[in-house]
């Protein structure tokens, strides 16, 4: 069975909430490796070890038949980047609940985007669907929340990343596998090595294949000679995505399953957050849950799909969370935070690192304990 993102362990795929690198431009990049907009330890430093592995390396690639020209040319302006392994070794194991998923998943922000992605592209992604069988609602779903509707496709060089996370070792044969992928694509012409970008993990271009998965599905929609999933024009990995899902088993005309009640298909029922709302699903969910083997994912491309078709929200609520605060509260919580000088970003409902620690400020501010949790008496005191 060929390895999903979410066995490869991406964090920006994984959630499919956006890429860890930030919204893309083609501008303010310097050098070869375009690295001038990246954090400072996504930046490439030297490191002999780092170097003499990759020497061993190319060694090994050569015997495989990859020239010594491709290397050079593939290995050229990269380097180790502390911040792939300081990423890759801080992957904690927690799950946030399918709610606050679904907050960010399939935020009002994001559906509005995605149809106007949607009507922006109606005439490719219905060409795609006829082609393909995948409904173009359910794409244009998969491409927003793999990188914002290709506003966040991540800029770190692929070649560097894979390289360093294949050196570093703790799943070492994992990537090298990915980085001799890698060097494929960049064998066939699809991109030149300065181009290959993606997410601090390789995962690249709008809907965030990873290089072995490119390999199997990619294909060329636009007829140029190249698979070209990179660019601004999301055609080529938008039909990659349909193909991808067509591959593992994604029937036309079949829903992806939905919110149980009235007009819901036949199928299996899942609860995911105990006291929540209840789904049916169809063989289209597993087919989502190839692309990536989350529960929250599939549901997330499947109701934002639906959103994006002109559907309603959830009709059943979400129990309160475990300090008796429901959706509603957090929100009012964080929008009295606001009120009082505290950036908080988007008064969403989730209650993340930066609510936290707006919390902790206040509370230090007010002389009462300091936790940095939400409670019924805090939202009182804020409004």
């Amino acid at each position: 069975m060929l390895m999903n993102r979410r066995q490869f362990g991406v964090v920006a795929a994984a959630f499919g909430l956006a890429s860890c690198a930030g919204p893309v431009t083609t501008a303010g990049r310097s050098g070869p490796s375009g690295t001038s907009s990246l954090p400072q330890d996504l930046r490439p430093i030297r490191n002999a070890d780092y170097a003499k592995w990759v020497a061993a390396f190319r060694e090994r690639a050569e015997r495989q038949g990859f020239s010594q020209d491709l290397l050079s040319r593939a290995f050229r302006g990269t380097g180790y980047l502390p911040g792939v392994v300081k990423r890759d070794r801080n992957q904690t194991e927690f799950s946030r609940t399918l709610e606050d998923y679904l907050s960010i998943a399939v935020s009002d922000e994001r559906v509005r985007k995605g149809r106007a992605a949607y009507a922006r592209h109606r005439g490719t992604l219905d060409a795609i669907e006829r082609r393909y069988g995948v409904e173009a609602h359910v794409i244009a779903a998969v491409w927003g929340l793999e990188s914002y509707y290709g506003e966040r496709r991540g800029n770190v060089p692929v070649i560097s990343a894979t390289s360093t996370l294949a050196y570093d070792g703790r799943r070492g044969a994992l990537f090298e596998k990915q980085l001799i992928a890698a060097l494929k694509i960049l064998r066939n012409g699809d991109i030149a090595p300065q181009n290959m970008t993606g997410s601090w993990a390789g995962a690249m271009g709008h809907t965030q294949f990873i290089p072995t998965s490119y390999l199997s599905f990619a294909v060329d929609f636009t007829g140029d000679g190249r698979r070209d999933i990179w660019s601004d024009d999301p055609s080529d990995a938008l039909a990659s995505t349909a193909a991808y899902l067509a591959r593992n088993g994604w029937q036309k005309g079949l829903k992806w399953g939905g919110e149980t009640g009235p007009g819901a298909p036949s199928g299996s029922v899942i609860q995911p957050q105990p006291g929540g709302p209840e789904f049916v699903t169809t063989g289209n969910f597993r087919a989502l849950k190839r692309y990536n083997n989350s529960d929250s994912y599939a549901i997330g491309v499947g109701h934002l799909s639906d959103r994006i078709a002109g559907g309603g929200p959830l009709r059943a609520s979400f129990p309160p969370d475990r300090y008796g605060l429901r959706k509603a509260d957090r929100i009012a919580l964080q929008k009295g935070l606001t009120a009082n000088g505290f950036d908080i970003g988007a008064a969403d409902g989730v209650i993340g690192p930066k609510t936290r620690e707006a919390i902790s400020t206040y509370q230090r501010r007010q002389g009462i304990a300091v936790t940095g949790d939400p409670s019924l008496e805090l939202l009182r005191r804020l409004n």
